[in-house]
């Protein structure tokens, strides 16, 4: 990777990061939010027909909170990675990872053949 391209990987990099960390106080918010609107009301969501119960509301939030601490982590390793000089390679076989891989999943650690690997050997342990 020539000294442009890490620059400007660097750049995207810390632009996703601070995208996921906006994502994560944006859910932080809105699950708050949720809370506190259960505190103050006396709401029987569980039979009402017409609308997504509070549960799920809640449910919805953390899965997306917790997506988004995910792709932070896996940004921060990335970054530790071009620290160290080893960002773009795959940790499972040691190639160069493409660049329109990276480009697309800016904290990805596999190549797509390691990647296409794991899920079919998941396929294979279905039950």
């Amino acid at each position: 990777m020539s000294a442009d391209a890490a620059a400007t990987s660097r750049e995207e990099l810390l632009a996703a990061l601070r995208a996921a960390e906006e994502r994560i106080a944006a859910r932080d918010t809105e699950f708050d939010g949720i809370v506190e609107s259960v505190e103050s009301d006396n709401i029987d969501d569980e039979h009402d027909p017409e609308g997504a119960t509070i549960a799920f509301e809640r449910a919805r939030v953390l899965s997306l909170r917790d997506r988004a601490i995910e792709q932070r982590d896996a940004i921060q390793r990335a970054l530790a990675a071009m620290d160290a000089g080893t960002y773009g390679v795959c940790v499972v076989c040691g190639t160069q990872i493409c660049d329109e891989r990276l480009v697309a999943l800016p904290g990805v650690e596999t190549c797509i053949a390691c990647a296409a690997s794991e899920m079919r050997s998941d396929e294979d342990n279905a039950c």
